[in-house]
């Protein structure tokens, strides 16, 4: 496989990871992460298991989570590292939060699917 058809490929599975999101459908999210998967953000470390609880209460909603410009990714064997930059729209506990990021996404390819490790969240600079 070339690597333009495997970046295409784990894009694909990232634009599908954020359709997951903004549907708030807490089982297809969690299909996108493996089982240690956190999240490390200005908040500290979230484990999956956390921000799948957080969203199956309804205190975490998306309205809106895209990608824009171009991704960087590279790979080490089964491992890709994809970093671009996401806005979304999210509501904690009622409360509406628009955020403008640069992501790292680490996944890893098993069993012929992309599935990510930890995802590393910056705040761009206002």
């Amino acid at each position: 496989m070339t690597t333009t058809s495997l970046d295409n490929q784990l894009l694909a599975v990232l634009d599908e990871w954020q359709v997951a999101i903004v549907a708030n459908d807490a089982d297809r999210i969690g299909s996108f992460m493996a089982e240690e998967w956190v999240m490390v953000s200005e908040n500290g470390i979230t484990t999956a298991e956390q921000f799948l609880a957080f969203v199956r209460s309804g205190d975490l909603t998306h309205s809106a989570f895209q990608r824009i410009g171009d991704a960087r990714i590279r790979y080490h064997g089964e491992l890709a590292l994809l970093s671009t930059r996401i806005t979304n729209t999210a509501h904690f506990q009622g409360i509406q939060f628009d955020a403008d990021e640069w992501t790292t996404d680490v996944f890893r390819h098993v069993d012929g699917r992309w599935r990510c490790l930890l995802t590393q969240i910056t705040a761009t600079k206002k």
